[in-house]
Protein backbone atom coordinates (compact mmCIF):
# COMPACT_ATOMS: atom_id res chain seq x y z
CA UNK A 1 0.00 0.00 0.00
CA UNK A 2 1.77 2.98 -1.28
CA UNK A 3 2.04 6.27 1.18
CA UNK A 4 -0.69 8.00 -0.25
CA UNK A 5 -3.20 5.55 -0.01
CA UNK A 6 -2.33 5.27 3.82
CA UNK A 7 -2.77 9.04 4.09
CA UNK A 8 -6.65 8.76 2.33
CA UNK A 9 -7.09 5.88 4.54
CA UNK A 10 -6.09 7.13 7.48
CA UNK A 11 -8.31 10.62 7.04
CA UNK A 12 -11.22 8.42 5.69
CA UNK A 13 -10.88 6.48 9.86
CA UNK A 14 -10.62 9.49 11.46
CA UNK A 15 -14.12 10.95 9.59
CA UNK A 16 -15.89 7.94 10.73
CA UNK A 17 -14.29 7.52 13.96
CA UNK A 18 -15.73 11.17 14.51
CA UNK A 19 -19.39 9.95 13.04
CA UNK A 20 -19.27 7.21 15.91
CA UNK A 21 -18.11 9.51 18.80
CA UNK A 22 -21.16 11.81 18.23
CA UNK A 23 -23.26 9.37 18.08
CA UNK A 24 -21.97 7.94 21.70
CA UNK A 25 -22.16 11.82 22.75
CA UNK A 26 -26.17 12.24 21.41
CA UNK A 27 -26.84 8.52 23.14
CA UNK A 28 -27.36 10.64 26.46
CA UNK A 29 -29.90 12.85 25.20
CA UNK A 30 -32.42 10.28 24.15
CA UNK A 31 -34.52 9.49 27.29
CA UNK A 32 -37.85 8.32 25.32
CA UNK A 33 -38.79 7.13 21.76
CA UNK A 34 -40.03 10.77 20.92
CA UNK A 35 -36.15 11.88 21.30
CA UNK A 36 -34.79 8.96 19.38
CA UNK A 37 -37.00 9.68 16.30
CA UNK A 38 -37.65 13.39 16.52
CA UNK A 39 -35.11 15.12 18.66
CA UNK A 40 -37.18 16.29 20.68
CA UNK A 41 -37.81 19.20 18.68
CA UNK A 42 -34.71 20.86 19.52
CA UNK A 43 -32.99 21.53 15.80
CA UNK A 44 -31.92 25.04 16.03
CA UNK A 45 -32.12 26.99 11.97
CA UNK A 46 -28.34 26.31 10.71
CA UNK A 47 -28.11 22.25 12.03
CA UNK A 48 -31.98 21.65 10.34
CA UNK A 49 -31.26 23.26 7.12
CA UNK A 50 -27.89 21.74 6.28
CA UNK A 51 -29.06 18.34 7.67
CA UNK A 52 -31.91 18.50 5.56
CA UNK A 53 -29.86 19.26 2.76
CA UNK A 54 -27.03 16.89 3.40
CA UNK A 55 -29.70 14.00 3.76
CA UNK A 56 -31.38 15.05 0.59
CA UNK A 57 -28.29 15.14 -1.82
CA UNK A 58 -26.70 11.52 -1.30
CA UNK A 59 -23.97 10.63 -3.45
CA UNK A 60 -25.73 12.37 -6.35
CA UNK A 61 -24.49 15.16 -5.41
CA UNK A 62 -20.48 13.77 -5.32
CA UNK A 63 -21.07 11.53 -7.92
CA UNK A 64 -24.63 11.45 -10.05
CA UNK A 65 -24.37 15.46 -11.20
CA UNK A 66 -20.58 15.71 -12.18
CA UNK A 67 -20.71 12.15 -13.76
CA UNK A 68 -23.88 13.61 -15.89
CA UNK A 69 -22.09 17.09 -16.65
CA UNK A 70 -19.32 15.06 -17.98
CA UNK A 71 -20.72 13.13 -20.09
CA UNK A 72 -23.55 15.01 -21.85
CA UNK A 73 -23.47 18.52 -20.93
CA UNK A 74 -25.75 20.97 -19.24
CA UNK A 75 -28.44 20.34 -20.40
CA UNK A 76 -30.09 17.73 -18.18
CA UNK A 77 -28.42 18.02 -15.07
CA UNK A 78 -28.91 21.94 -15.59
CA UNK A 79 -32.83 21.41 -15.64
CA UNK A 80 -32.48 18.95 -12.92
CA UNK A 81 -30.67 21.44 -10.71
CA UNK A 82 -33.00 24.12 -11.25
CA UNK A 83 -36.12 21.52 -10.83
CA UNK A 84 -34.59 20.93 -7.53
CA UNK A 85 -33.27 24.46 -6.70
CA UNK A 86 -37.25 25.03 -7.01
CA UNK A 87 -38.48 22.10 -5.14
CA UNK A 88 -35.74 22.73 -2.17
CA UNK A 89 -37.33 26.46 -1.89
CA UNK A 90 -41.01 25.94 -1.98
CA UNK A 91 -40.46 22.80 0.43
CA UNK A 92 -38.89 25.06 3.28
CA UNK A 93 -41.54 27.92 1.62
CA UNK A 94 -44.89 26.37 1.98
CA UNK A 95 -44.66 23.51 3.91
CA UNK A 96 -41.78 23.53 6.90
CA UNK A 97 -43.56 26.43 9.44
CA UNK A 98 -47.09 24.54 8.44
CA UNK A 99 -45.48 20.90 9.08
CA UNK A 100 -44.38 22.44 11.95
CA UNK A 101 -47.11 23.71 13.32
CA UNK A 102 -49.44 21.29 12.72
CA UNK A 103 -47.64 17.97 13.02
CA UNK A 104 -46.93 19.28 16.98
CA UNK A 105 -50.87 20.61 17.28
CA UNK A 106 -51.96 16.74 16.22
CA UNK A 107 -48.83 15.25 18.54
CA UNK A 108 -47.10 13.35 15.67
CA UNK A 109 -43.35 11.97 15.57
CA UNK A 110 -43.20 10.71 11.96
CA UNK A 111 -44.92 10.82 8.97
CA UNK A 112 -47.60 8.34 9.32
CA UNK A 113 -48.47 9.54 12.40
CA UNK A 114 -49.28 12.81 11.18
CA UNK A 115 -51.38 11.53 8.28
CA UNK A 116 -53.00 9.23 11.04
CA UNK A 117 -53.32 11.98 13.39
CA UNK A 118 -54.26 14.58 10.68
CA UNK A 119 -57.73 12.58 9.51
CA UNK A 120 -58.16 10.44 12.95
CA UNK A 121 -57.34 7.51 11.30
CA UNK A 122 -54.57 4.99 13.22
CA UNK A 123 -55.42 1.73 11.11
CA UNK A 124 -55.70 1.83 7.46
CA UNK A 125 -54.09 5.20 6.81
CA UNK A 126 -51.36 4.76 9.17
CA UNK A 127 -50.71 0.88 7.67
CA UNK A 128 -50.79 2.26 4.26
CA UNK A 129 -48.11 5.15 4.68
CA UNK A 130 -45.94 3.00 7.02
CA UNK A 131 -45.73 0.08 4.33
CA UNK A 132 -44.59 2.72 1.38
CA UNK A 133 -42.04 4.03 4.07
CA UNK A 134 -40.60 0.39 4.38
CA UNK A 135 -41.19 -0.24 0.55
CA UNK A 136 -38.83 2.62 -0.82
CA UNK A 137 -36.64 3.33 2.01
CA UNK A 138 -35.40 -0.11 2.31
CA UNK A 139 -33.90 -0.32 -1.12
CA UNK A 140 -32.83 3.19 -0.95
CA UNK A 141 -30.64 2.85 2.20
CA UNK A 142 -29.54 -0.64 0.28
CA UNK A 143 -28.37 2.15 -2.68
CA UNK A 144 -26.27 3.95 0.59
CA UNK A 145 -24.66 0.84 1.26
CA UNK A 146 -24.15 -0.53 -2.19
CA UNK A 147 -22.04 2.87 -3.23
CA UNK A 148 -19.55 3.12 -0.10
CA UNK A 149 -19.08 -0.27 -0.90
CA UNK A 150 -18.03 0.45 -4.42
CA UNK A 151 -16.21 3.63 -3.20
CA UNK A 152 -13.83 1.61 -1.35
CA UNK A 153 -13.60 -1.54 -3.98
CA UNK A 154 -12.52 1.23 -6.45
CA UNK A 155 -10.36 2.96 -3.98
CA UNK A 156 -8.16 0.41 -2.15
CA UNK A 157 -9.39 -2.94 -4.00
CA UNK A 158 -11.12 -4.18 -1.16
CA UNK A 159 -13.43 -6.70 -1.49
CA UNK A 160 -16.75 -5.02 -2.77
CA UNK A 161 -18.99 -6.83 0.40
CA UNK A 162 -16.71 -6.41 3.08
CA UNK A 163 -16.35 -3.22 2.33
CA UNK A 164 -19.97 -2.27 1.92
CA UNK A 165 -20.65 -4.32 5.59
CA UNK A 166 -18.46 -2.06 6.84
CA UNK A 167 -19.39 0.90 5.83
CA UNK A 168 -23.45 -0.34 6.75
CA UNK A 169 -21.84 -1.03 10.07
CA UNK A 170 -20.53 2.60 10.62
CA UNK A 171 -23.66 3.85 9.87
CA UNK A 172 -25.53 1.76 12.09
CA UNK A 173 -23.31 2.72 15.09
CA UNK A 174 -23.59 6.09 15.18
CA UNK A 175 -27.43 6.17 14.16
CA UNK A 176 -29.04 3.65 16.63
CA UNK A 177 -26.85 4.84 19.27
CA UNK A 178 -27.61 8.81 18.88
CA UNK A 179 -30.88 8.76 16.74
CA UNK A 180 -32.32 11.80 15.56
CA UNK A 181 -30.04 14.13 16.73
CA UNK A 182 -26.90 12.26 16.25
CA UNK A 183 -28.26 11.53 12.42
CA UNK A 184 -29.06 15.93 12.38
CA UNK A 185 -25.49 16.63 13.59
CA UNK A 186 -23.22 14.23 11.88
CA UNK A 187 -25.13 15.54 8.40
CA UNK A 188 -24.02 19.07 9.76
CA UNK A 189 -20.77 17.69 9.83
CA UNK A 190 -21.16 15.81 6.99
CA UNK A 191 -22.47 18.95 4.69
CA UNK A 192 -19.49 20.92 6.10
CA UNK A 193 -17.12 18.10 4.78
CA UNK A 194 -19.46 17.93 1.45
CA UNK A 195 -18.71 21.85 0.91
CA UNK A 196 -14.80 21.41 1.46
CA UNK A 197 -14.42 18.56 -0.93
CA UNK A 198 -16.54 20.41 -3.65
CA UNK A 199 -14.10 23.32 -2.97
CA UNK A 200 -10.80 21.38 -3.36
CA UNK A 201 -12.10 19.93 -6.24
CA UNK A 202 -12.92 23.03 -8.32
CA UNK A 203 -10.11 25.03 -7.69
CA UNK A 204 -7.34 21.87 -8.01
CA UNK A 205 -9.15 21.14 -11.19
CA UNK A 206 -8.92 24.71 -12.36
CA UNK A 207 -5.84 25.09 -12.33
CA UNK A 208 -5.08 21.77 -13.72
CA UNK A 209 -7.11 22.56 -16.59
CA UNK A 210 -5.63 25.84 -17.27
CA UNK A 211 -7.70 28.65 -16.00
CA UNK A 212 -11.67 29.28 -16.15
CA UNK A 213 -11.41 30.18 -19.36
CA UNK A 214 -10.03 27.05 -20.57
CA UNK A 215 -12.43 24.79 -19.11
CA UNK A 216 -15.13 27.41 -21.02
CA UNK A 217 -13.25 26.83 -24.24
CA UNK A 218 -12.89 22.98 -23.70
CA UNK A 219 -16.75 22.97 -23.85
CA UNK A 220 -17.50 25.41 -26.61
CA UNK A 221 -15.65 23.10 -28.92
CA UNK A 222 -17.90 19.94 -28.20
CA UNK A 223 -21.19 21.08 -29.95
CA UNK A 224 -24.22 21.28 -27.93
CA UNK A 225 -22.10 20.76 -24.78
CA UNK A 226 -23.20 23.93 -23.26
CA UNK A 227 -26.70 23.91 -24.70
CA UNK A 228 -30.05 24.13 -22.39
CA UNK A 229 -31.87 23.31 -25.25
CA UNK A 230 -29.69 20.20 -26.73
CA UNK A 231 -27.55 17.65 -25.16
CA UNK A 232 -25.06 14.76 -25.65
CA UNK A 233 -26.51 10.84 -25.27
CA UNK A 234 -23.96 8.58 -24.13
CA UNK A 235 -23.36 7.30 -27.11
CA UNK A 236 -21.75 10.54 -28.19
CA UNK A 237 -25.33 11.49 -30.41
CA UNK A 238 -26.28 15.02 -30.55
CA UNK A 239 -30.49 15.50 -29.64
CA UNK A 240 -32.70 18.02 -29.09
CA UNK A 241 -33.89 18.51 -25.10
CA UNK A 242 -37.31 20.33 -24.58
CA UNK A 243 -40.90 20.36 -24.35
CA UNK A 244 -41.68 16.96 -22.25
CA UNK A 245 -37.58 15.98 -21.38
CA UNK A 246 -37.21 19.88 -19.65
CA UNK A 247 -40.74 19.10 -17.75
CA UNK A 248 -40.08 15.79 -16.91
CA UNK A 249 -36.28 16.76 -15.57
CA UNK A 250 -37.87 19.60 -13.53
CA UNK A 251 -40.50 16.93 -12.34
CA UNK A 252 -37.89 15.94 -9.85
CA UNK A 253 -38.80 19.02 -7.67
CA UNK A 254 -41.75 17.52 -6.87
CA UNK A 255 -40.66 15.14 -4.93
CA UNK A 256 -39.44 17.38 -2.35
CA UNK A 257 -43.21 17.70 -0.55
CA UNK A 258 -43.26 13.79 -0.03
CA UNK A 259 -39.54 13.33 1.17
CA UNK A 260 -39.95 11.67 4.63
CA UNK A 261 -36.38 11.94 5.81
CA UNK A 262 -36.77 16.16 4.87
CA UNK A 263 -40.12 16.72 6.29
CA UNK A 264 -39.18 15.09 9.71
CA UNK A 265 -36.37 18.13 10.02
CA UNK A 266 -38.71 20.47 9.53
CA UNK A 267 -41.14 18.60 11.89
CA UNK A 268 -37.97 18.76 14.60
CA UNK A 269 -36.96 22.62 14.41
CA UNK A 270 -36.67 24.28 17.64
CA UNK A 271 -38.11 27.66 16.93
CA UNK A 272 -40.87 27.54 14.08
CA UNK A 273 -40.19 31.30 13.42
CA UNK A 274 -36.59 31.22 12.41
CA UNK A 275 -37.31 28.66 9.61
CA UNK A 276 -37.17 31.94 7.47
CA UNK A 277 -33.27 31.37 8.32
CA UNK A 278 -33.46 27.80 7.58
CA UNK A 279 -34.87 28.30 4.21
CA UNK A 280 -32.64 31.23 3.03
CA UNK A 281 -29.53 28.76 4.19
CA UNK A 282 -30.71 25.55 2.86
CA UNK A 283 -31.57 26.99 -0.69
CA UNK A 284 -28.67 28.72 -1.22
CA UNK A 285 -26.05 26.10 -0.21
CA UNK A 286 -28.14 23.65 -2.48
CA UNK A 287 -27.88 25.92 -5.67
CA UNK A 288 -24.11 26.58 -5.03
CA UNK A 289 -23.54 22.97 -4.51
CA UNK A 290 -25.13 21.58 -7.57
CA UNK A 291 -23.98 24.43 -9.69
CA UNK A 292 -20.20 23.98 -8.36
CA UNK A 293 -20.68 19.87 -8.85
CA UNK A 294 -22.07 20.98 -12.41
CA UNK A 295 -19.20 22.75 -13.41
CA UNK A 296 -16.69 20.20 -11.90
CA UNK A 297 -17.84 17.77 -14.55
CA UNK A 298 -16.81 20.30 -17.40
CA UNK A 299 -13.42 20.80 -15.29
CA UNK A 300 -13.28 16.97 -15.89
CA UNK A 301 -14.40 17.21 -19.69
CA UNK A 302 -11.19 19.25 -20.00
CA UNK A 303 -8.80 17.47 -17.91
CA UNK A 304 -9.85 14.34 -20.11
CA UNK A 305 -9.06 16.34 -23.42
CA UNK A 306 -5.84 17.33 -21.36
CA UNK A 307 -4.51 13.93 -21.11
CA UNK A 308 -4.61 14.24 -17.35
CA UNK A 309 -7.58 12.00 -17.02
CA UNK A 310 -8.77 9.17 -18.71
CA UNK A 311 -11.42 9.24 -20.83
CA UNK A 312 -14.43 7.81 -19.05
CA UNK A 313 -16.95 6.86 -21.64
CA UNK A 314 -20.48 5.34 -20.39
CA UNK A 315 -22.51 6.46 -17.77
CA UNK A 316 -21.21 3.98 -14.73
CA UNK A 317 -17.72 5.44 -15.67
CA UNK A 318 -18.42 9.23 -16.06
CA UNK A 319 -19.93 8.65 -12.21
CA UNK A 320 -16.48 7.99 -11.26
CA UNK A 321 -14.75 11.42 -12.84
CA UNK A 322 -14.79 13.23 -9.05
CA UNK A 323 -12.82 9.81 -7.93
CA UNK A 324 -10.14 9.57 -11.10
CA UNK A 325 -9.63 13.54 -10.19
CA UNK A 326 -9.10 12.94 -6.26
CA UNK A 327 -6.46 10.14 -7.40
CA UNK A 328 -4.85 12.24 -9.95
CA UNK A 329 -4.43 14.89 -7.03
CA UNK A 330 -2.88 11.77 -4.41
CA UNK A 331 0.02 11.39 -6.35
CA UNK A 332 1.12 14.74 -5.50
CA UNK A 333 2.88 14.35 -2.23
CA UNK A 334 1.96 13.69 1.08
CA UNK A 335 -0.22 16.67 1.43
CA UNK A 336 -2.25 16.65 -1.48
CA UNK A 337 -3.07 13.06 -0.24
CA UNK A 338 -4.52 14.46 2.91
CA UNK A 339 -6.86 16.67 0.69
CA UNK A 340 -7.75 13.49 -1.80
CA UNK A 341 -8.65 11.65 1.38
CA UNK A 342 -10.88 14.99 2.17
CA UNK A 343 -12.71 14.43 -1.08
CA UNK A 344 -13.41 10.84 -0.43
CA UNK A 345 -14.83 11.66 2.96
CA UNK A 346 -16.63 13.82 1.22
CA UNK A 347 -18.62 11.11 -1.41
CA UNK A 348 -18.75 8.83 2.02
CA UNK A 349 -20.67 11.80 3.91
CA UNK A 350 -22.94 12.08 0.40
CA UNK A 351 -24.40 8.67 1.07
CA UNK A 352 -23.87 8.05 4.98
CA UNK A 353 -25.74 11.39 5.83
CA UNK A 354 -28.56 10.32 3.52
CA UNK A 355 -28.68 6.48 4.75
CA UNK A 356 -28.83 7.29 8.29
CA UNK A 357 -31.85 9.29 7.91
CA UNK A 358 -33.17 6.59 6.00
CA UNK A 359 -32.51 4.43 8.54
CA UNK A 360 -34.54 6.38 11.10
CA UNK A 361 -37.80 6.70 8.95
CA UNK A 362 -37.95 3.50 7.98
CA UNK A 363 -37.35 1.77 11.69
CA UNK A 364 -39.86 4.50 13.13
CA UNK A 365 -42.57 3.20 10.73
CA UNK A 366 -41.80 -0.44 11.83
CA UNK A 367 -41.71 -0.21 15.37
CA UNK A 368 -43.83 3.11 16.32
CA UNK A 369 -46.68 2.56 13.34
CA UNK A 370 -47.24 -0.49 12.50
CA UNK A 371 -45.73 -2.41 15.75
CA UNK A 372 -47.48 -0.12 18.19
CA UNK A 373 -50.49 1.85 15.91
CA UNK A 374 -51.46 -1.05 13.38
CA UNK A 375 -50.53 -4.02 15.60
CA UNK A 376 -51.32 -2.44 19.54
CA UNK A 377 -48.11 -4.26 21.12
CA UNK A 378 -48.01 -2.06 24.36
CA UNK A 379 -44.42 -1.46 25.49
CA UNK A 380 -42.95 0.74 27.94
CA UNK A 381 -40.65 3.77 26.87
CA UNK A 382 -37.98 1.40 27.75
CA UNK A 383 -38.99 -1.32 25.36
CA UNK A 384 -39.82 1.34 22.91
CA UNK A 385 -35.96 2.60 22.50
CA UNK A 386 -35.06 -1.19 22.46
CA UNK A 387 -37.67 -1.89 19.53
CA UNK A 388 -36.57 0.78 17.82
CA UNK A 389 -33.01 0.07 17.86
CA UNK A 390 -33.70 -3.43 17.01
CA UNK A 391 -35.69 -2.49 13.90
CA UNK A 392 -33.45 -0.17 12.62
CA UNK A 393 -31.04 -3.05 12.69
CA UNK A 394 -33.18 -5.64 11.16
CA UNK A 395 -33.92 -2.79 8.19
CA UNK A 396 -30.04 -2.49 8.08
CA UNK A 397 -29.41 -6.00 7.18
CA UNK A 398 -32.32 -5.90 4.67
CA UNK A 399 -30.16 -3.15 3.02
CA UNK A 400 -27.22 -5.42 3.52
CA UNK A 401 -28.48 -8.29 1.78
CA UNK A 402 -30.88 -5.80 -1.14
CA UNK A 403 -27.17 -4.15 -2.11
CA UNK A 404 -25.24 -7.61 -2.05
CA UNK A 405 -25.19 -7.43 -5.50
CA UNK A 406 -22.16 -5.67 -7.12
CA UNK A 407 -23.58 -4.72 -10.89
CA UNK A 408 -27.19 -2.89 -8.83
CA UNK A 409 -27.53 0.85 -10.37
CA UNK A 410 -27.14 3.30 -7.16
CA UNK A 411 -29.00 5.94 -9.01
CA UNK A 412 -31.82 3.87 -10.98
CA UNK A 413 -32.71 2.96 -7.29
CA UNK A 414 -32.53 6.67 -6.18
CA UNK A 415 -34.43 7.85 -8.95
CA UNK A 416 -37.14 4.98 -8.70
CA UNK A 417 -37.60 5.36 -4.60
CA UNK A 418 -37.45 9.64 -5.07
CA UNK A 419 -40.73 9.05 -7.38
CA UNK A 420 -42.12 6.59 -5.05
CA UNK A 421 -42.08 9.01 -2.21
CA UNK A 422 -43.19 11.63 -4.48
CA UNK A 423 -46.35 10.62 -5.88
CA UNK A 424 -47.56 9.19 -2.82
CA UNK A 425 -46.77 11.37 -0.03
CA UNK A 426 -46.34 14.72 -1.50
CA UNK A 427 -49.80 15.13 -2.98
CA UNK A 428 -51.55 14.06 0.68
CA UNK A 429 -49.16 16.54 2.25
CA UNK A 430 -50.27 19.57 0.52
CA UNK A 431 -53.52 18.58 0.66
CA UNK A 432 -53.77 17.94 4.15
CA UNK A 433 -51.84 21.10 4.86
CA UNK A 434 -53.63 23.22 2.38
CA UNK A 435 -57.09 21.58 2.04
CA UNK A 436 -59.69 21.62 4.83
CA UNK A 437 -62.00 19.32 2.57
CA UNK A 438 -59.54 16.56 2.11
CA UNK A 439 -60.46 13.33 4.23
CA UNK A 440 -59.06 10.08 5.40
CA UNK A 441 -60.47 8.59 2.08
CA UNK A 442 -59.13 10.64 -0.12
CA UNK A 443 -55.68 10.97 1.65
CA UNK A 444 -55.86 6.54 0.94
CA UNK A 445 -56.90 6.83 -2.38
CA UNK A 446 -53.95 9.22 -3.08
CA UNK A 447 -51.77 6.99 -2.01
CA UNK A 448 -52.65 3.77 -3.42
CA UNK A 449 -52.96 5.44 -6.87
CA UNK A 450 -49.20 7.12 -6.38
CA UNK A 451 -47.73 4.05 -5.43
CA UNK A 452 -49.55 1.84 -7.97
CA UNK A 453 -48.74 4.34 -10.67
CA UNK A 454 -45.48 5.03 -10.34
CA UNK A 455 -44.86 1.06 -10.77
CA UNK A 456 -47.33 1.46 -13.80
CA UNK A 457 -45.92 4.14 -15.51
CA UNK A 458 -41.97 3.27 -14.90
CA UNK A 459 -42.37 -0.70 -16.32
CA UNK A 460 -45.89 -0.71 -18.55
CA UNK A 461 -46.49 2.87 -19.69
CA UNK A 462 -42.84 4.64 -20.20
CA UNK A 463 -42.31 2.09 -22.19
CA UNK A 464 -44.18 3.24 -25.00
CA UNK A 465 -41.60 5.93 -26.01
CA UNK A 466 -42.44 9.33 -27.05
CA UNK A 467 -44.61 11.71 -25.01
CA UNK A 468 -45.06 8.37 -22.28
CA UNK A 469 -41.28 8.33 -22.02
CA UNK A 470 -41.44 11.02 -18.74
CA UNK A 471 -40.01 10.84 -15.28
CA UNK A 472 -42.56 8.72 -13.79
CA UNK A 473 -42.56 11.00 -10.71
CA UNK A 474 -44.60 14.05 -12.57
CA UNK A 475 -47.78 11.69 -13.89
CA UNK A 476 -47.75 9.77 -10.77
CA UNK A 477 -48.08 13.07 -9.15
CA UNK A 478 -50.87 14.38 -11.10
CA UNK A 479 -52.47 11.58 -10.55
CA UNK A 480 -52.76 11.18 -6.98
CA UNK A 481 -53.78 14.70 -6.42
CA UNK A 482 -56.88 14.20 -8.93
CA UNK A 483 -57.52 11.17 -6.61
CA UNK A 484 -57.73 12.57 -3.40
CA UNK A 485 -59.89 15.72 -4.69
CA UNK A 486 -62.53 13.25 -6.05
CA UNK A 487 -62.86 11.09 -3.66
CA UNK A 488 -62.98 13.91 -1.04
CA UNK A 489 -65.51 15.10 -2.90
CA UNK A 490 -67.54 12.26 -3.47
CA UNK A 491 -67.39 10.62 0.01
CA UNK A 492 -68.53 12.21 3.92
CA UNK A 493 -66.91 15.68 4.83
CA UNK A 494 -64.49 15.33 7.65
CA UNK A 495 -65.62 15.27 11.42
CA UNK A 496 -65.78 18.78 13.07
CA UNK A 497 -63.12 18.23 15.52
CA UNK A 498 -60.76 17.44 12.37
CA UNK A 499 -62.18 20.73 10.34
CA UNK A 500 -61.73 22.78 13.91
CA UNK A 501 -58.05 21.57 14.42
CA UNK A 502 -57.24 22.64 10.87
CA UNK A 503 -58.87 26.08 11.50
CA UNK A 504 -56.78 26.67 14.76
CA UNK A 505 -53.53 25.88 12.55
CA UNK A 506 -54.09 28.73 10.27
CA UNK A 507 -55.42 30.98 13.06
CA UNK A 508 -52.21 30.18 14.71
CA UNK A 509 -50.26 30.76 11.10
CA UNK A 510 -51.69 33.75 10.15
CA UNK A 511 -51.80 35.23 13.73
CA UNK A 512 -48.26 34.57 13.40
CA UNK A 513 -47.22 35.38 10.01
CA UNK A 514 -46.43 32.80 6.95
Amino acid sequence: MTGSIICILVTIICYMGMMIIIGAVFSKKNSNVGDFYLGGRRLGPIVSAMSAEASDMSSYLLMGLPGLAYLCGTAEVGWTIIGLAAGTYLNWLIVAKRLRVYSHKCEAITIPDFFANRYRDKKVLMAISAAIILVFFVPYTASGFSACGKLFNQLFGWDYHFAMVISAVIIIAYTSLGGFLAASFTDLIQSIVMTIALIILVCYGVSTAGGFDAVIENAKRVPDYLSMTSTVTAEGNHVAFGGFSILSTLAWGLGYFGMPHILLRFMAIKDKDKIKVSRRIASVWVVIAMSVAMFIGLVGSTLTANGVVKTLGSSAESETIVLEMATVLSKHGIPAAFVAGIIFAGILACTMSTSDSQLLAASSSMSENIMKSVLGIKMSSRQSMLAARAVLLVIAVLGIILAWDQNSSVFRVVSFAWAGFGATFGPVMLTSLFWKRSNKYGACAGLAVGGVMVFLWKFVIAKAGGIFAVYELLPSFICALIAIIVVSLLTKEPEKEIVKEFEEVQAELAGQGK
